[in-house]
């Protein structure tokens, strides 16, 4: 499938335009991680505990954040999830005097927990205190005995039908909905209004990692991308020649540090599933400079009689229609997992938008001006295909 029949675009005579705009892109990011708001590390790496509620009622962040201020937790940060203001991820990630592994975690998990609690109110936590259990946090087992107690032939279908409905609205708000939308007995309900609260806020995920688990992770993610970069200088430099591989790592390291920047320019967190977004983005952006690169070592054969730089816009224009329609569905689908994949995949896809978008600009202008530029300072004797 051909886009274009015959393209012969001078992409060549661009490339100081397109190194000077990539230099300024680079530094600035570099810069505002060095001196400005750096790099936004996740519980991954940083270590802390990340707690995502649901609340009954809309509550600013602005209310949440002075509550938490109250109680010495003004460092959390705190991300809104939709625009309800009913649910939110809080992270906190308050220093530990100890250096013990467990005992950091348990901190951090105590730190989570009170998070929980201050958001719950003081009436709740009395309740709680009392024996009374949150239907809001109770899972299928304890409520399936807890209605046993009183119903046994109901118990196990009723938690059931309780825990699936929660999980599918997030939060029960009134026990009013468990007897008319989950169709549950007002014999049920009643018994269950006098051994269980309904709190104003639900935990729909909490995780705690210590912060040597975090270091650790830190390190085997840049060791990861480090071997990764030379195992593609060590198999370029092989199949092609060195300057292909250097030309390539050149390339990929270009795309890791503009994505890395726009991270920190973005205020984005930096977390596992982003380090195998850039890990993705370095294979996908190989694999279109190893495609013109191929390319431009045949043509290296057949067209010796051209200027090293038409032979560059040569092999770029024959490989264009591969190039966008390639990148372009690819595009279409991480745009499609960035707009409706919820909010785990936001950051993983978010990535991989702009690896596409990068990794197919850098692979037309920032592989081959490397080469160009290589064969004009190096100038070998013999051409630098096989």
């Amino acid at each position: 499938m051909q886009i274009f029949k015959k393209p012969n675009f001078s992409f060549m005579k661009y490339k100081y335009i397109a190194l000077g705009f990539s230099a300024i892109i680079i530094i600035i990011g570099l810069l505002n991680i060095i001196f400005g708001k750096g790099l936004t590390q996740g519980i991954d790496f940083a270590g802390g505990t990340l707690v995502r509620i649901k609340l009954s009622e809309p509550m600013p962040v602005s209310d949440i954040r002075q509550a938490l201020a109250i109680a010495d937790l003004g460092t959390s940060k705190i991300q809104a999830v939709g625009k309800t203001q009913t649910e939110y991820m809080i992270r906190t990630m308050q220093a530990t005097e100890d250096e013990q592994q467990q005992q950091d975690i348990e901190a951090h998990e105590i730190m989570g927990q009170k998070v929980v609690d201050v958001l719950r109110g003081e009436d709740e936590k009395a309740a709680i205190d009392s024996g009374k259990i949150d239907l809001n946090s109770i899972d299928e087992g304890g409520l399936s005995l807890l209605i046993a107690t009183d119903f046994p032939d109901e118990a196990e279908d009723s938690a059931r039908r309780i825990i699936v409905f929660r999980v599918a609205n997030g939060i029960i708000t009134s026990y009013e909905q468990i007897e008319q939308e989950i169709g549950i007995s007002s014999d049920i309900v009643r018994s269950l209004q006098t051994k269980t609260i309904l709190s104003r806020l639900a935990i729909l995920s909490r995780e705690s990692v210590g912060p040597q688990v975090g270091f650790d992770l830190r390190r085997k993610a840049t060791q990861a991308t480090v071997w990764a970069l030379f195992g593609m200088l060590l198999y370029i430099g092989i199949r092609f020649k060195f300057a292909y591989g250097v030309a390539a790592i050149l390339t990929l390291t270009h795309d890791i540090l503009i994505t890395i920047g726009i991270f920190s320019l973005t205020n984005r967190e930096i977390n596992l599933p982003v380090i195998a977004a850039i890990l993705t983005i370095v294979g996908y952006s190989l694999n279109d400079t190893i495609v013109i690169f191929v390319r431009v070592r045949d043509n290296l054969k057949i067209l010796r009689k051209k200027e090293f730089g038409e032979l560059l816009d040569t092999s770029i224009n024959q490989t264009l229609s591969r190039t966008i329609i390639t990148s372009g569905t690819t595009f279409i689908t991480v745009a499609s997992l960035f707009f409706f994949g919820g909010e785990v995949l936001n950051d993983f896809a978010f990535t991989m938008m702009i690896g596409v978008i990068v990794g197919t600009y850098s692979s037309i202008y920032q592989s081959c001006s490397i080469l160009f530029f290589w064969k004009k300072f190096f100038k070998p004797k013999k051409g630098m295909g096989k």
